[in-house]
């Protein structure tokens, strides 16, 4: 209502609300209906207040008022300004206040209620008072108690009029005096003690019982001697308090009437369910209680399955909800502009859950833990890593085997034959240091299989580094040398004199020792141990090698890079040069095949995660490898094993002629 009984509720209730989670979707204030020249502006404002009840999805209506407030709510159903809606169901569960009872106004008595049935509401605990029925039913206006009020109560309950004496008839049906309260609308009149009434009641019987125990002590006399009206009257109400607080009684309802140390009534709540049948006959059902003498988490009781509800729920609990409950694995996200309890659903973020419903936060899963599927708990992970055991790392070791066995294979065939011109022709002993690295490099990448050790991860990069590089600097000393041969050839060449094992193997170990350099510093400052990855893969744990510096490990393979370009470049040049067994145009596919891989190899394993991270490493080994040993050394061991009349000086001599 709009006054300032209802600010103060306004002003408790919805803080009160919003602690327990509840939200209002609307606040309307309800003005008193006023006869006059504002009517029309205050049916206006109650067609507002009606149609926005009917839009809103909010299905539990709070109404509080004073005692007659329930006379004004019942207009709102026929307020409406777009569709008359007295006979549809609005779908609201209305839950009033303990100050609002079931009032009507005279023209109201036969108005349908249906949208009252199913409501609840607070009643102050009262029971059935014996007698009071029976005491209704013997008011008549025509009694000799009779008073004014009762014979104006008679002619607007039953429409009629009782003969004026001094008027004489009046318009309309005469009031005979046989009509019987009880043929009344339980609608329009309750032949039961309200809430209210019982209160008078016992305010009454609370009053005369201090009286009597005031009158008994003597203390009555005594205030008499006191003179005059006023101050006899003063002290009369100061006694009367005083054993007014003091009061303990049973009424003759039963029920324990007395007050605590503030002067409070103690007394509880009932909880009544209001149900309208479909002849419009009226009853309260009680279905809880509120009980302040309860223990503490006892004090409200209530039964569910008592209550009947609206029809337009077909018996279903009623949900009142801005927004639905968000599941395990979603979070609330607030709707902008809208109550607090008006949200949409989120889902959480990857590698987050939400283990309750209705979550304002998701929470990051702890080390060693992933979300599951639907989000909603945690999994431990698994610990994994690159293993000999599963199919992959078969592969690759199967594959890396096969190759040093090929590659041994081939340095046997060259060891046999080493004496033939195809081995002398182009440095046998860069040849042997060429498939002995080769096989090294096949054999280092079982150092990156299994589980990581201390000395696994010390060794594997290092040793892949300076054994590649020996493998590089061969092919790019054979180039250099296959150049300054055919350079030496020439009338007059002073390259000559640097012609020999001499050259090759100092540019040879020059090009390891800056490997060399480069891994052993890696190894003082920053070497690699073995770590636990516990983000790559959400669902495990990776064991794995820490490279320590990344700077580093990409100098070593900058290197490796730099070296191959140099080959490449060398022995592109150098491939037209005659000669019978030239090796640069063998030199310069490898080296083609080689810096293709090892270019690919930087965008493939910064985008792999977890355990197959150091197979993009294996792979390229494997790879680069085997480009180096198929495009330089099948050739010749064509020629060696199947068309040996080719591997004879005397070719040699004829094609230079």
């Amino acid at each position: 209502m709009d006054n300032d009984n209802g600010e103060r509720f306004l002003q408790m209730v919805v803080p009160l609300f919003s602690r327990s989670g509840v939200c209002f979707a609307f606040i309307k204030k309800i003005p008193e209906i006023v006869l006059g020249p504002d009517i029309q502006e205050v049916l206006k404002e109650g067609a507002k207040i009606s149609d926005k009840i009917m839009d809103s999805t909010a299905n539990v209506l709070v109404a509080n008022g004073e005692s007659y407030s329930m006379g004004l709510f019942r207009w709102l159903p026929y307020l409406s300004e777009r569709r008359h809606v007295s006979n549809t169901p609005i779908g609201k569960v209305m839950i009033a206040t303990a100050q609002v009872e079931f009032t009507s106004f005279v023209y109201q008595r036969n108005w349908n209620t249906d949208f009252l049935h199913g409501a609840l509401s607070f009643r102050i605990q009262s029971n059935d008072v014996p007698g009071f029925e029976q005491f209704l039913n013997t008011k008549h206006p025509s009694s000799p108690k009779g008073d004014g009020f009762l014979r104006s109560f008679w002619q607007q309950a039953f429409s009629c009029v009782f003969p004026d004496p001094i008027l004489g008839n009046l318009d309309g049906d005469k009031c005979t005096g046989d009509e019987k309260l009880e043929y009344l609308p339980g609608t329009f009149f309750e032949k039961s003690l309200s809430g209210h009434s019982y209160n008078v009641y016992n305010a009454v019987h609370a009053v005369a019982h201090a009286l009597h125990a005031m009158s008994s002590s003597g203390l009555k006399n005594r205030g008499m001697v006191a003179r005059g009206g006023v101050t006899f009257q003063s002290q009369l109400q100061w006694q009367l308090h005083y054993f007014l607080k003091l009061l303990s009684f049973n009424n003759s309802a039963g029920d324990k009437v007395f007050f605590n140390e503030n002067g409070e009534l103690v007394t509880g709540f009932d909880v009544i369910n209001w149900i309208v049948s479909s002849n419009q006959s009226f009853q309260r059902v009680k279905v809880g209680r509120m009980d302040t003498e309860a223990a503490p988490g006892q004090a409200f009781t209530i039964i569910p399955d008592a209550i009947t509800w609206n029809r337009w729920f077909n018996q279903t609990p009623p949900l009142s909800a801005c927004s639905k409950s968000c599941n395990p694995g979603a979070r609330k996200k607030l709707k902008e502009g809208e109550p607090f309890c008006c949200y949409d659903c989120i889902a959480c973020p990857k590698g987050m859950i939400s283990g309750e419903i209705d979550m304002h936060y998701c929470h990051l899963c702890e080390d060693g833990k992933y979300p599951s599927k639907h989000q909603n708990f945690y999994v431990p992970k698994s610990v994994n890593f690159f293993s000999y055991e599963e199919p992959l790392g078969i592969i690759l070791t199967a594959f890396a085997l096969l190759s040093c066995l090929i590659t041994a294979l081939v340095l046997r065939v060259f060891l046999k034959h080493h004496e033939t011109p195809i081995v002398k022709a182009n440095n046998r002993h860069l040849t042997y240091s060429l498939l002995i690295s080769l096989l090294l490099c096949f054999l280092c990448t079982l150092l990156f299989i299994g589980q990581p050790q201390s000395v696994m991860c010390l060794l594997r990069q290092a040793a892949f580094g300076i054994i590649f590089s020996v493998a590089v600097s061969c092919v790019l000393t054979k180039t250099v040398m296959v150049v300054l041969a055919f350079r030496a050839t020439k009338p007059g060449s002073k390259m000559r004199k640097w012609m020999g094992k001499g050259l090759a193997n100092t540019l040879l170990i020059s090009c390891c020792l800056i490997q060399a350099g480069i891994c052993i510093a890696w190894l003082a400052t920053a070497s690699p141990f073995p770590d636990i990855d516990l983000h790559s893969v959400a669902e495990e744990i990776i064991l794995e090698c820490n490279e320590g510096s990344i700077t580093m490990f990409y100098c070593v393979l900058g290197y490796l890079g730099f070296l191959a370009s140099v080959s490449f470049v060398v022995a592109f040049l150098a491939r037209k040069l005659p000669d019978s067994f030239n090796e640069a145009k063998f030199i310069t596919f490898s080296m083609l095949v080689f810096c293709s891989v090892w270019l690919s190899f930087v965008p493939s394993y910064l985008s792999t995660k977890g355990k197959y991270l150091v197979t993009v490493e294996i792979f390229s080994i494997l790879a680069s490898s085997s480009g180096l040993l198929f495009f330089i050394f099948f050739p010749k061991c064509y020629i060696i094993l199947l068309r040996p009349e080719l591997n004879k000086k005397e070719h040699l001599i004829q094609r230079r002629g």
